[in-house]
């Protein structure tokens, strides 16, 4: 593990690079990951954000980007996967690589995941959300990869390199990078079976026998990231300073609830970071 970052953020719309902006302007060093577009870039037309009137969603965030990169901020790629408190520091999983911040902010924008029957349940005992942090426990094991993302191929294809027998589910053709050797069904999962440990999962009516589950989604379900994690609905409750439940994380943007507009996250991602450099300057004053 390298140097501890001060923040690490979670997402580059505009609350997480808003966040970005104002932790740096407060001399702390940040690392902020996404791996998604967001919502915003997709919006035709923008004509309730002061100053800048009658845009398209694009040219504002390219305009974001501008200025976060002109104060050399790099948005890296990478999906959170697990975040773990540790007293005073989070350990953070990026993708299989783990980094130590004193601070994390969550801007994810709204969270549209719906878990499956089973699947919290089996979180850790069958259930995976990264391949290539999991994989090599499932060698000369069978494993179901189920296709929510755009790169999930590659990850199923990763895994039968490393020696899992991959059964990839899919309702989208059979991809066509997809390995050979690969067992493709078209279809949806609809429930993780088993009592202690992932023993099955069912699509349709039929019940696949396997022992794991690969969840490839774009992002992981913000209560599933971190436990314990206080939501409303599906919205991160949060207080006036953006503080979630669990001291040092910081939630900011559409994830926090409505309205989901523009100047909110880009306050709130300013509130969350300001806030989460006041606490660490005053920790190590």
């Amino acid at each position: 593990m390298g140097e501890m970052v001060d923040i690490i953020i979670i997402g580059a719309g505009p609350a997480g690079l808003s966040a970005a902006v104002n932790a740096l302007i407060r001399g702390k060093r940040v690392r902020i990951f996404s791996n998604k577009d967001n919502k915003l870039s997709k919006a035709e037309r923008v004509d309730n954000h002061l100053g800048f009137y009658h845009m398209s969603g694009k040219e504002l965030m390219d305009k974001f980007k501008e200025h976060a990169e002109a104060m050399g901020i790099r948005i890296e790629e990478g999906k959170a996967v697990n975040i773990l408190p540790l007293g005073d520091s989070f350990l953070v999983n990026i993708s299989g690589q783990i980094i130590e911040a004193k601070k994390v902010i969550l801007a994810t924008g709204i969270s549209k995941i719906r878990e499956l029957p089973g699947e919290e349940r089996l979180l850790g005992s069958g259930v995976s959300y990264c391949a290539t942090c999991d994989g090599m426990l499932y060698r000369g094991k069978k494993a179901v990869v189920w296709d929510q993302s755009e790169d999930a191929w590659e990850e199923a294809n990763f895994l039968q390199s490393i020696g899992v027998n991959v059964t990839f589910v899919s309702d989208k053709p059979r991809h066509e990078n997809l390995s050979d050797n690969v067992e493709y069904i078209k279809g949806r999962i609809e429930e993780i079976l088993g009592e202690n440990t992932v023993e099955a999962v069912k699509i349709g009516n039929e019940i696949i026998k396997t022992d794991a589950v690969f969840m490839l989604r774009d992002a992981v379900a913000p209560d599933a990231l971190i436990e314990g994690l206080e939501l409303d609905g599906s919205f991160i409750s949060v207080n006036k300073h953006m503080e979630t439940n669990i001291p040092g994380l910081y939630a900011a943007g559409d994830i926090t609830g409505k309205p989901l507009q523009l100047s909110k996250a880009i306050s709130e991602g300013l509130i969350a970071a300001q806030n989460a450099a006041l606490q660490i300057d005053k920790k190590e004053s």
